[in-house]
């Protein structure tokens, strides 16, 4: 199912007219050109962003931007990344496909299989097969792995290879008082950084600072002063007044923000939103019955910030005051991307581009807020694999009759890739992992779709239905199957696997489709 393309519109905008004939040239333009106008696309991608949001359900998280585009839009409520750390879950969202390897199971799979390489015909990402058919294309901040696009290690200073080198037409970052991208990334308001601190800081900071305080209010000024230049430009940076309409291109803009993502600082004006004592314990802070702990982690990446209050730990969980604290920075921190996002939408209206933009907006992951006494992404428990993901399509006419279009549906992080092409009206390059989204958009109560997902981390495949997790890991620790029932229990309390020896089989065979070769037994 294709979405009908909308007529061409001039954007016509009073600081760039200077003569009346090139406003007859572009009404002259608009009424004669058999072309159709193309829509643009803004990418929002949210480091560590679980569905913990007011309209998933969280209704202490103050979130009204992002509401407001579920309520314009399609909320997936059962969407599943294919790997629980960020630079795999963007390699996977970026070419659409499960691993295969090892490599690609890391944070390092967008440089190892991607950096470097001469471009072929087989594009290295969908946003190069975007560039390819006539759009424009912006990265800013962490959208592939590297949070600038640019390779270098934490300590570096700044790199001039790019991550991928043939998917952008500009990748912008503005790195502020921290100098460097990753600086920026590990960055506190005073412009200290984890790095150069030694990890002698703590997993939160609230301080009392504007948003451009920290790096992800930076971003969303950079991407509104790109969308100005685009509008004004048309989508080329080398058009001027006298041939901008003859160069009119849709862009495809994406922004990567950094927050939620560790260390949980934000400004404290988004802090002042919560009552600490009013924030919510996670319903599981327990091991899960009849599993092995390798299915699990100790929260090594939180215990790296060494100021931290606590140590978390699969022996003892940290205090309830402590996990209120933390969970109150993660919500601050929501907050925070949320507002950002809100000025964002803010600035598409005002540049009439509200109705011609593909707005969407993706978790690269979950995060355990010690659920399951961890801290920490890494596990392939629906904390860690399930993320947020908001469609909000281009016209009024595109969009849900009724608030509160939410699909339940189990999509991957992998169907996004063709559901951009179809959004685009652009052909898929190759067969990939995933499948267009686009028939469960406009038809919710279909009954042919897939409806399962898989996701990848710790020597082990997993595969989620609608109603069942089934996971296994090729280790020597036992158990080596895992099966919860989310009817019966939403938080993956107890293996089942067991007890349910035909239910086990059944599923066992639709996770064979899942085994992409990456593990073997042996």
């Amino acid at each position: 199912m294709s979405l009908r393309r909308q007529g061409s519109q001039i954007l016509v905008h009073m600081s760039t007219i200077k003569t009346l004939p090139l406003i007859l040239s572009a009404l002259f333009l608009q009424f004669c050109s058999s072309e159709p106008q193309q829509p643009n696309v803004l990418f929002i991608a949210v480091d560590d962003l679980r569905p913990e949001l007011a309209c998933y359900g969280a209704d202490y998280i103050h979130s009204p931007n992002m509401d407001k585009l579920a309520d314009q839009g399609f909320l997936f409520t059962n969407h599943y990344v294919s790997v629980p750390t960020c630079g795999a879950s963007r390699f996977s969202l970026l070419t659409g496909n499960y691993p295969v390897s090892t490599v690609q199971v890391g944070n390092e799979a967008i440089h190892k299989d991607i950096s470097g390489k001469p471009e072929t015909e087989i594009p290295e990402s969908f946003v190069h097969h975007l560039r390819r058919n006539g759009y424009y294309t912006v990265g800013i901040g962490k959208v592939s792995h590297y949070v600038d696009g640019l390779l270098y290690g934490y300590t570096d200073s700044i790199g001039s290879e790019y991550e991928m080198p043939h998917s952008w037409d500009e990748m912008l970052f503005d790195n502020g008082k921290w100098g460097t991208g990753w600086n920026a990334f590990f960055g506190y308001a005073d412009g200290s950084k984890r790095q150069s601190m030694k990890r002698q800081v703590k997993p939160y900071e609230g301080a009392d600072v504007g948003d451009n305080g920290y790096p992800d209010g930076l971003s969303t000024q950079l991407a509104i002063k790109k969308l100005r230049e685009l509008v004004a430009n048309d989508g080329s940076p080398d058009a001027d007044q006298e041939n901008q309409a003859q160069v009119k291109k849709p862009f495809f803009l994406a922004v990567g923000y950094f927050k939620p993502h560790l260390p949980f600082n934000s400004p404290k004006k988004y802090w002042d939103l919560y009552d600490e004592s009013e924030i919510p314990l996670s319903p599981f802070p327990e091991l899960p019955e009849n599993v092995h702990k390798a299915s699990l982690h100790g929260s090594g990446e939180f215990n790296g910030y060494q100021l931290g209050d606590e140590k978390a730990s699969l022996n003892a969980p940290v205090s309830d005051e402590y996990a209120r604290k933390l969970r109150h920075a993660y919500a601050a921190c929501v907050s925070y991307i949320d507002a950002q996002i809100g000025i964002l939408m803010n600035e598409l209206e005002e540049l009439n581009l509200d109705d011609n933009t593909h707005v969407i907006i993706w978790g690269d992951h979950g995060w355990h807020l010690g659920d399951q006494m961890v801290w920490g992404k890494h596990t392939i428990f629906d904390y860690a694999t399930r993320s947020t993901l908001i469609i909000r399509p281009r016209t009024k006419d595109q969009r849900p009759k009724t608030n509160d279009q939410s699909i339940s549906y189990v999509v991957g992080t992998v169907d996004l890739y063709p559901t951009i092409m179809e959004l685009c009206g652009i052909e898929m390059p190759y067969a990939g992992d995933g499948e267009s989204m686009m028939p469960l958009m406009y038809n919710p109560e279909m009954d042919t779709w897939k409806n399962a997902t898989f996701s990848y981390f710790r020597k082990g495949i997993s595969l989620r239905t609608e109603r069942y997790r089934l996971t296994k890991y090729f280790r020597n620790q036992e158990p080596v199957i895992e099966l919860y029932d989310h009817n019966n229990d939403p938080y993956e309390s107890k293996n089942i696997a067991q007890d349910n020896p035909e239910i086990t089989d059944s599923l066992m065979r639709i996770w064979e489709k899942g085994n992409t070769g990456l593990y073997s037994s042996k």
